[in-house]
């Protein structure tokens, strides 16, 4: 069977075309490979930075938990104020809790004062002569000899 020389040069054509495809699409191919091959390294060097902060993090996390396990313990009346003060926010919260998340006004009392809240006027003068008479203070002697 002799087939037609043009046809022979046509399939030859499409043959080194085909190939020519070929080649370009190996060569994307390998620089795919190397692309992710060179992401994997850097993830595997991220993951072990991180392994390694992560250790760090523990390691300063005991050392204050054996720091504050040392520590002497609370005054008693300290540890007193800290139960009533707990106490009193757990008492309050539920009032507070629309304000505190942003969806609601704060509570309020007949008089106005805000819920909660204990005003106390503090009733001690300032000893800073600059904030009562506006001026600056004096300069103390020198008792240098």
């Amino acid at each position: 069977m002799a087939s037609n020389p043009y046809d022979e040069v046509q399939l030859n054509k499409k043959h080194e075309e085909i190939l020519g495809r070929r080649a370009v699409l190996l060569q994307q191919m390998e620089i795919c490979y190397e692309q992710q091959k060179a992401k994997k390294k850097k993830q595997g060097m991220m993951s072990e930075a991180a392994h390694e902060r992560n250790v760090k993090l523990l390691e300063d996390f005991q050392k204050v938990e054996n720091c504050l396990r040392a520590r002497p313990l609370l005054h008693p009346d300290v540890l007193n104020l800290q139960t009533r003060y707990w106490a009193s926010v757990e008492r309050d919260l539920p009032e507070w809790e629309n304000y505190l998340l942003g969806k609601g006004p704060a509570p309020v009392t007949e008089g106005g004062q805000l819920r909660g809240l204990q005003v106390q006027k503090d009733t001690r003068q300032d000893s800073s002569p600059a904030r009562n008479k506006g001026k600056p203070p004096r300069p103390k002697p020198r008792t240098d000899v």
